[in-house]
């Protein structure tokens, strides 16, 4: 449970940086909105953690953080400013059933009956969240959604396939810096010289960086080493919940009954996808281990997300 429970940061604190990047953060940088994501973030892992990478792990850190910093910085942050923060955050929702797809060929983890349940009737409720005829709904908004989905998904499980007997700070703290150095030149030729940075707009990136990156993502990676990726990818089911409540909340955005029930099923997908362990009662040895329900990834498969 534990595991799970640390989990969770990283999808409740990405469903809050839709919103924050949505409110303040420039709409017409979205390259330099993910630099400045990415490079303070891994600079900063890299200070707690002072490794530096060996063997292949130069070109592993370049690809991860291509994929898992890069480019799905760009798309989330295009999706976050084209997009209303409820539906910006539910496109993200289908990532559980790819994740599980992924990970069968790739780490040998075969989806259970139960991890498959809960995607299904997670979709369902992304489904009923998004079919809600919300105005401002564009359809470059909802692609750009859907391919960061897809990128994060493969970038993810082969982080996970990669990453054994590697430091999660270490190799996170990697993955973030090679992402925002591609990011930087390629920002300045696009887009031009860095935006103004107002007090607000500055707050805005160190939440960014600090807590919806550099923190959200060791939670993420951590959760991957000790988890099923079919559970670690329900688990960030909650990134949804978390948008459409803030965009509820604090972006007054309207809710109504059938995105109500969206949530309560997306909710009953986490809870069904559960490690069959955490759902035992009792103190068999079986319910102590960390994942007693999916067969471990080899040895040469190592992991990450």
């Amino acid at each position: 449970m534990r595991w799970m429970v640390l989990t969770a940061v990283a999808p409740v604190a990405w469903g809050t940086n839709y919103f924050v990047t949505h409110e303040f953060l420039p709409a017409d940088r979205p390259l330099y909105g993910a630099a400045l994501r990415a490079l303070p973030a891994g600079l900063v892992l890299l200070v707690v953690r002072r490794q530096r990478p060996r063997g292949a792990w130069w070109w592993r850190s370049a690809v991860l953080g291509l994929l898992n910093m890069s480019v799905f910085f760009v798309l989330v942050y295009a999706a976050s400013q084209l997009l209303p923060t409820s539906v910006a955050s539910t496109v993200m929702a289908v990532s559980p059933l790819t994740m599980l797809l992924i990970a069968w060929p790739l780490v040998s983890e075969r989806p259970r009956p139960a991890h498959l349940a809960g995607a299904v009737i997670g979709l369902g409720g992304v489904c009923l969240m998004l079919l809600t005829g919300v105005a401002g709904v564009s359809v470059p908004g909802v692609l750009a959604s859907a391919a960061a989905m897809l990128v994060s998904s493969f970038g993810y499980i082969l982080a996970k396939r990669w990453s054994t007997g590697v430091d999660v700070l270490a190799s996170t703290a990697w993955q973030l810096t090679a992402g925002g150095l591609v990011l930087l030149p390629v920002a300045a030729a696009v887009e031009g010289p860095p935006p103004e940075l107002s007090t607000p707009t500055l707050l805005a990136f160190g939440y960014a960086a600090l807590i919806a990156t550099a923190l959200a993502f060791v939670a993420w990676f951590t959760g991957l080493r000790h988890l099923p990726a079919g559970t670690v990818g329900l688990i960030g089911l909650l990134n949804p919940v978390t948008g459409v409540l803030l965009g509820i909340v604090l972006a007054g955005e309207v809710v109504t009954v059938q995105q109500l029930c969206g949530l309560a099923l997306v909710i009953a997908g986490v809870v069904l996808g559960r490690p069959k362990h955490a759902r035992r009662r009792g103190g068999s040895r079986a319910s102590s281990r960390p994942v007693s329900d999916e067969r471990p990834a080899r040895a040469s498969c190592p992991q990450e997300r």
